[in-house]
Parts: structure tokens; sequence; C-alpha cells
């Protein structure tokens, strides 16, 4: 009895040492498919964090190439306003292109009669400095043959020339050049009051003279103003200081003082 009884035990252990195989050799497929899935698992994971990287970083770069085009938007309307402004001064300097054509065209027959004017002026004039005179007049002439000096250059010549002529009245000179005195060419010193008073002096003092812009020709002048035109001379050589000068003076018809 008691050897069936340990019979029927150790036939059970092997039936059930007999199942747990069983049941392990069931379960590994199993066991197997779940580490399978959980590595994909694990893999799929791995990959979406790599996806939620890259998106994350592409994100990034999609804000600041939006900033960078908006920056770009403002810079190309900034450039477009300024071409719509240069593309107005280039139309208002056409335009001005064209009138100075057209004042050119005018002002170079302007400047042709004011040289003759000043020509005529100086020819008229009391003769002082002549030479210099008429060669700033020819010079001017000449200046307007030439096609290599531009009409703004002649024109501010032009006015020079005016200018210089104005100031003849405002000065006081003395400058030495030659003259026709008895008949004979000699040295003198000339004294230039403005317009007014134009005496020469010869190198010795002996003889004097003064121009008659009325009669328009040369007067003897008495020798008593022979001071007087000495220190003229001196003062306008700036070697004395300005003074009252008494110098005869023409008028229409007579000399005074």
């Amino acid at each position: 009895m008691k050897q069936c009884f340990a019979r029927t035990l150790v036939l059970a252990g092997l039936l059930a040492s007999t199942s747990a195989v069983a049941q392990q050799q069931a379960l590994e497929p199993v066991v197997d498919a779940a580490n399978e899935i959980n590595q994909v698992a694990r893999s799929s994971q791995l990959t979406v964090d790599k996806i939620a990287d890259t998106t994350q970083e592409r994100l990034q770069q999609f804000k600041q190439i939006s900033r960078q085009i908006e920056g770009l938007e403002v810079y190309v309307q900034q450039l477009q306003r300024q071409i719509d402004f240069q593309q107005q001064e280039k139309s208002e300097l056409n335009a001005s292109i064209d009138e100075v054509s057209v004042v050119e065209r005018q002002i170079t027959p302007l400047m042709l009669r004011m040289i003759d004017s000043l020509d005529t002026f100086v020819n008229l004039d009391v003769p002082f400095l002549p030479n210099e005179r008429e060669n700033r007049i020819m010079s001017l002439n000449d200046l307007m043959d030439r096609a290599d000096v531009d009409v703004s250059e002649k024109f501010r010549r032009v006015m020079e020339a005016y200018q210089i002529e104005a100031d003849y009245g405002r000065s006081i000179e003395a400058y030495n050049g030659e003259m026709q005195v008895a008949g004979q060419l000699q040295d003198v010193e000339f004294l230039r009051v403005g317009r007014t008073v134009l005496i020469y002096k010869t190198r010795d003092g002996e003889t004097m003279g003064v121009w008659n812009q009325a009669e328009r020709e040369w007067q003897a002048l008495d020798s008593g103003y022979r001071s007087s035109v000495q220190e003229a001379l001196r003062i306008a050589r700036k070697q004395l200081a300005p003074d009252l000068l008494m110098l005869p003076v023409f008028t229409n018809s007579t000399a005074g003082e």
C-alpha cells in the first residue's frame, strides 16, 4: 500500500515536472514576442524622441527665418522708398538739365553783350591801367570761343571783370608807367583816386599833369600841388596813413579842389 502511494507521488511529481517544462516551453515564444515588442517599442520611442527633437529644431529655424524675412521685407520697403525718391530726383534733374540748356543758349549772347559793354565803358573811362584793362577784355573774348570751358566758368570770369572795374571806383592806387611828355616818352608815376582823379608825375617831379575827363585830354598841373601829389602817392603805396588830400578835381567845365 505504501509502495503504491509512493509510486503515485513519484508519478505525480513527474507529471508536475513534465507540465512545468511544457508550460515553460509554451511561454518561451510569448516571452520572446514580448521582449521583441518591448525592443520595438524602445526603438519606436527613440525614433519619436528624435523626430520630436528634429521638429523642435525645425520650428526654431522656421521662427528665425520668419524673423529674417520680416526684416528683409522692411529693408526692401525702405529701399523701394529710396528708389522712388531717386527716381523723383532723376526726373527733377533731367528737367533742370533741360532748363540749363535753355539758359545756356540765352546766357551766352548775354555775356557777349556784357563784354562789349565793358569794352565800350573802358574806352570811354578815365585812361588808367589801359594795357591791363584791355588785356582783360581780350582774354574774355578769347575765353568765350573756347569749347573746353564751362559756361559757368565763363560767366564767373565776366562777373569778376565787372567786379574789378567796380572796385576801381572805391580805391586809391599808385603805379609806374610811360607816357609822352613834351614830345618824349618818359617814365612817370601815376596816381589814381577812384575814377575822379588821374595824375601823372615825372620821375624828377618837374612835370605833372591831370586828366580832364570832360575834355578827354591831359592838362598841365600847377607845381603848387607837388607836395599834395607826393603825399597822395605815398598814401596809395601804403607808406603813409590815409589823410585828407588836396587834389584837383574836374567838374564839367572847371577844375577845383
